[in-house]
């Protein structure tokens, strides 16, 4: 008897439909194999018969001694994990008739089994759960850990089981099988704005907290280049806390991405926090970027829609950031493999901090650096030119004094004052871009928008061109120049840029001025 279930797999963040084929019947000649799983699986999969096996003995039911063949279709789409496991189950008991189902077609299933017949949870729920409810299915049924991943989506049936027993009941009984469905009223409420960490926590720095606020604002890279101790990282951290709150499709890009990944909490639903990625300088370049031989997202995929911070920037090998230069231009990172390509988005912030030299206190107010002539040019060098040229903002760290720390009684301003005006300034650009679906901010005009957008006047012009002869500026500098000018009169609800506001902008290209590294 030829009964089909379905299942789904899981390339770069989007489901595809698989269709479980099994067929019970058929003589077997002696010593030839009894089952055949078919349909490009890989072993975890092939290794799914065992675990059927013990799992339906385990309930009450066999895996009966005849002929049976599971086709994984289509054939040409490479089957990875152990998630397949439920409905290769579920389609063995209805094909040798232990349990009779009117309806099986209607439902999606997944899972991996154990060998007591539990289930556990899987990677990918999200997406899954999206493609099904685009097919019309009647229903998806999933390990319970999964179910408010999955009851996201709005007007499909979602069935968290924590056995086989429960998806066999649900399927034979589907009028008693609300108990065990998933409702939306379920999910978490998003809590975005209630953070540990907060910007009033940091004294002094307030020009350091101007300069993370117009990068907020705009979507602009930033480097932040001071001396150890001097509150580099505690201002990265905090970060994401004056960062607009997620929109429902940021928040569902970001979720399936972490899905994918088996980055969700468990019983998590809904991410509702900005990520913040800070991977240690040792990574590789493929961790960073994503692949594998099973292709997976990587940190920069991670850190999709909130920030990715490097600490200690010229620590990490050559070859890793050398390979962000793309993903940065593009907001995406596509992975090729022989027989597969998946995209990953990837539209992050990408905020970075180093020391300024090996010993850490070259340009220091108070100490001296001990680093040997040329040391300090050398450990700049290691970060290359266009990767510098693609981080809009350098913002050099002063440490701040005992004096200053124990006069400055005033309370600092909290994150949620900042984010409500880096809120006002997200809203003029939306408006401003609302014709473009691939350009949410100022950081991401092309140049040829620039022009356009980011118009001076006879005194901006003349300060500009100065600007570019003095430091030598690149071209990609010159247009991040005019971006980050343009963030600065958004933030100051300004149509037009003034040279207050160009000065500022140039102002943050530390690392482009005569003579900084000695």
């Amino acid at each position: 008897m030829l009964v089909k279930t379905y299942a789904a797999t899981v390339q770069g963040v989007e489901a595809k439909r698989i269709i479980v084929e099994v067929n019970a019947g058929g003589t077997v000649a002696a010593g030839k194999q009894l089952y055949h799983l078919v349909g490009l699986p890989d072993n975890a999969v092939k290794e799914g018969f065992q675990r059927v096996e013990a799992a339906t003995k385990n309930i009450g039911f066999k895996v009966p001694r005849m002929k049976l063949v599971v086709n994984l279709a289509p054939a040409d789409i490479r089957k990875e994990g152990s998630s397949y496991d439920l409905p290769i189950a579920m389609g063995i008991l209805c094909s040798t008739g232990q349990i009779f189902v009117e309806d099986i077609e209607g439902y999606m299933m997944m899972g991996e089994l154990a060998l007591d017949g539990s289930l556990r949870p899987i990677r990918g729920a999200l997406p899954i759960a999206l493609l099904a409810f685009e097919e019309q299915f009647k229903g998806l049924i999933l390990p319970y850990e999964n179910g408010n991943e999955a009851a996201i989506v709005n007007g499909l049936k979602v069935y968290g089981v924590k056995n086989l027993d429960e998806a066999i009941t649900i399927i034979q009984n589907p009028e008693n099988a609300d108990k065990y469905r998933f409702k939306p009223s379920q999910i978490a409420a998003p809590n975005s704005t209630k953070y540990n960490l907060d910007f009033s926590d940091v004294r002094g720095q307030e020009n350091i907290k101007r300069a993370l606020e117009i990068a907020a604002a705009g979507s602009h890279n930033a480097i932040l280049i001071g001396p150890p101790g001097a509150g580099k990282t505690m201002l990265a951290r905090r970060l994401p806390t004056i960062m607009p709150q997620l929109d429902l499709f940021e928040a569902l890009e970001t979720t399936k991405i972490h899905s994918v990944a088996g980055a969700l909490a468990k019983n998590a639903s809904l991410v509702s926090e900005r990520p913040f990625r800070s991977p240690h300088h040792t990574i590789s370049d493929v961790a960073l970027v994503g692949g594998g031989s099973n292709p997976n997202p990587g940190e920069i995929s991670l850190a999709h829609n909130g920030v990715l911070f490097l600490d200690e920037l010229p620590e990490f090998k050559r070859s890793v950031l050398e390979v962000l230069r793309q993903p940065m231009e593009e907001r995406k990172v596509t992975i090729s493999r022989a027989k597969v390509s998946v995209d990953y988005p990837a539209s992050f912030m990408l905020i970075a901090s180093m020391n300024p030299c090996p010993c850490g206190f070259h340009n220091h107010p108070d100490k001296d650096c001990v680093c040997p002539p040329g040391v300090v040019k050398k450990y700049l060098n290691k970060i290359s030119g266009p990767l510098l040229d693609r981080i809009d903002l350098h913002v050099e760290v002063t440490p701040v004094s005992y004096d200053e720390l124990s006069k400055y009684n005033a309370q600092s301003e909290r994150s949620e004052n900042i984010r409500m005006r880096v809120h006002k300034a997200k809203q003029i650009q939306i408006a401003r871009f609302k014709d473009f679906s691939n350009i949410h901010s100022n950081a991401q005009m092309p140049s040829s928008m620039v022009r356009e957008v980011c118009k001076l006047d006879k005194s901006g012009k003349a300060l500009l061109k100065a600007a570019m002869t003095k430091l030598q500026l690149s071209a990609r500098a010159y247009d991040r120049i005019l971006r980050v000018a343009r963030t600065c009169a958004d933030l100051s609800d300004e149509a037009d840029i003034s040279t207050a506001h160009l000065a500022e902008a140039i102002q943050y290209r530390s690392l482009d001025r005569e003579g900084w590294a000695g």
